[in-house]
């Protein structure tokens, strides 16, 4: 059985300070944004930070931006060139990396110069902003997103998703590994990683099958490959065939026409009239009546409050 989420505890997140409404931007503004202010900050604790505020420019203060290419950017001032921060914001960023390593995920202001994961200017091509660059490059694993990307339903469901399931690995890890453990932490996403391939779910039991490394090694194999795998696209089509598979456990014990309306509200969503949420509540519903102790454990039908009401619409968004 795997480890769940702590329900009284919050789970936290690293957040750019000008997506709540701090007035920290060059220009002695803010970037407020309403998602992740309003409706993450319900769920979430936040731990705000301005790197650029942080090593001590002011508010307002001269613009800055990337230079030199992709790989190797400096960070300089847009009207001063020789002013040069990029020094001081790589070991804030090396910093935090550390001071942060409690958090779940990181909402990063998108295009900033400091914390843009993709698309930031560096001349005419496009990179990625120094702190959130160096920041990530300690936590490879860690979901991140931007806010612009949170606007996009895809994108924030997949976010969402990544950071309670680093979450549950973080309450794992502080249990203390164990192969039982492990492999109840395994066991009890099959379903969500059918929903982002087939091949995800036997490919990562065989590396907790896999003799040789040690157990430390062997849980951060395995959970690279794990946080791998949700990277990719749920898609509705694999999450019909995860709820198809789930009916075809139960349906037999329902009448007729219970089994008939849960193919039909499958079908609905794989065509698009009807959201995830249907067909999950629908069998959740039946799984109270009928308990099927192969998914009684599952994420996928069975996430925290929290993570119910994020994902799938229990409160509006």
């Amino acid at each position: 059985m795997a480890e769940s989420p702590a329900r009284g505890r919050a789970v936290r997140l690293g957040v750019s300070s000008c997506l709540l409404g701090r007035k920290v931007r060059y220009d002695g503004g803010d970037k407020y944004d309403r998602f992740v202010s309003r409706t993450l900050g319900k769920y979430f604790e936040f731990i705000p930070i301005c790197p650029e505020v942080a090593i001590g420019l002011g508010v307002p203060r001269a613009p800055i931006h990337l230079a030199g290419n992709p790989r190797a950017v400096g960070v300089i001032g847009v009207n001063e060139p020789g002013q040069d921060v990029t020094t001081r914001l790589a070991a804030y960023g090396k910093r935090m990396a550390r001071e942060l390593g409690g958090v779940s995920g990181y909402v990063f202001k998108s295009r900033s110069p400091s914390c843009g994961l993709r698309r930031v200017p560096v001349g005419r091509r496009r990179g990625q902003g120094l702190y959130a660059k160096v920041f990530l490059a300690t936590h490879p694993l860690l979901p991140a997103e931007e806010e612009d990307g949170l606007h996009d339903p895809a994108r924030r469901d997949n976010f969402l998703e990544r950071v309670f399931a680093y979450r549950r690995w973080q309450d794992l890890v502080a249990a203390g590994l164990t192969p039982a453990r492990l492999s109840g932490f395994h066991a009890a996403h099959r379903l969500a990683l059918m929903a982002h391939g087939a091949r995800h779910y036997p490919a990562l039991g065989r590396l907790l099958r896999a003799r040789g490394p040690g157990m430390k090694a062997q849980a951060q194999g395995y959970f690279r490959r794990f946080m791998r795998a949700l990277e990719e696209p749920a898609t509705t089509a694999r999450h019909a065939a995860v709820l198809r598979y789930i009916a075809g456990r139960i349906e037999k014990r329902l009448r007729p026409a219970e089994a008939a309306k849960l193919r039909e509200t499958i079908r609905a969503y794989r065509g698009g009239s009807a959201a995830l949420a249907a067909p999950l509540k629908l069998i959740r519903r039946h799984l109270r009546r009928h308990p099927d102790p192969a998914l009684a454990d599952q994420v996928y039908l069975h996430p925290t409050p929290r993570e119910l009401a994020l994902r799938h619409g229990i409160r509006k968004l």
